[in-house]
C-alpha cells in the first residue's frame, strides 16, 4: 500500500519530551527509539514543504493530573522546565515548525492535541485534511488525537514505526491501536510514504 504525502497533508508529533523518554519523569519505555524514525518522517515533510506540528504536555506546577493533586501521574512536563523540552535528537525546529500547548490550565487534563488548543483552527485554515501522526503515548495521548482529529472528519494516518506505548497493562498499545484502526485511522510504516 501507498500513501501519498499530498498538498492537504501535515505531520503531527505528539509529545517527544524529555519527561516521557528514559530517565524521564513518566518515562515510556524505549520511547527514544522511536527519535530516529520520526526525524526520516520530519525530513519527508520538510522536502515537501508540508506542516509539522508538535504537541507536548505544558503543565503547570500544580496540575489536575498530578498524584498531589488527586490525579493518576507523577508530576511531569511542568512549564519552563527541561521535562517539557522535546528531547534533543527530534528535529523539531522552533521557528519552522508548530507548536501546540496542551493541558496547560491547572483545572483541565487534555490527552488529545485537539483540546483546548488551536490546532483544529490552524489546520483548517491552512486547507489539511490529511494528517501523519506518531509519537508517544500510543494508547493515551497519540489514541486521543487520532479519534479527535477522526471525530472532526480528518484522514488519519498512525505512522506505526514511530508510535510507543506506555503498556501499563500488557496489550494496552494493541487494544488502543486496534480501536484507532475500527474508528477509521489507517496504520502505515515508512516505506510506505510516499
Amino acid at each position: 500500500m501507498k500513501i501519498y504525502i499530498t498538498a492537504e497533508s501535515a505531520l503531527i508529533i505528539i509529545d517527544m519530551q524529555n519527561d516521557f523518554m528514559p530517565g524521564g519523569a513518566l518515562p515510556v519505555k524505549d520511547g527514544d527509539k522511536i527519535i530516529p524514525v520520526i526525524n526520516k518522517y520530519i525530513s519527508k515533510f520538510r522536502k515537501r514543504n508540508r506542516p509539522i506540528y508538535a504537541t507536548r504536555d505544558w503543565h503547570p506546577e500544580k496540575h489536575i493530573s498530578f498524584k498531589e493533586e488527586g490525579g493518576p501521574w507523577p508530576k511531569h512536563c511542568i512549564q519552563n522546565t527541561w521535562g517539557a523540552e522535546f528531547h534533543k535528537d527530534l528535529k523539531i525546529s522552533y521557528t519552522e515548525d508548530i507548536i501546540i500547548d496542551k493541558a496547560y490550565r491547572e483545572d483541565r487534563e487534555a490527552y488529545s492535541g485537539f483540546q483546548d488548543t488551536y490546532l483544529d483552527n490552524d489546520l483548517r485554515r491552512r486547507g489539511i485534511k490529511r494528517l501523519f501522526i506518531c509519537g508517544v503515548a500510543t494508547e493515551y495521548c497519540v489514541r486521543a488525537t487520532v479519534l479527535d482529529a477522526l471525530n472532526l472528519g480528518y484522514e488519519v494516518i498512525i505512522l506505526g514505526d514511530a508510535i510507543k506505548g506506555v503498556e501499563l497493562r500488557p496489550g494496552d498499545s494493541e487494544k488502543a491501536l486496534n480501536e484507532m484502526i475500527e474508528k477509521g485511522a489507517i496504520l502505515a510504516e515508512y516505506n510506505e510514504i510516499i
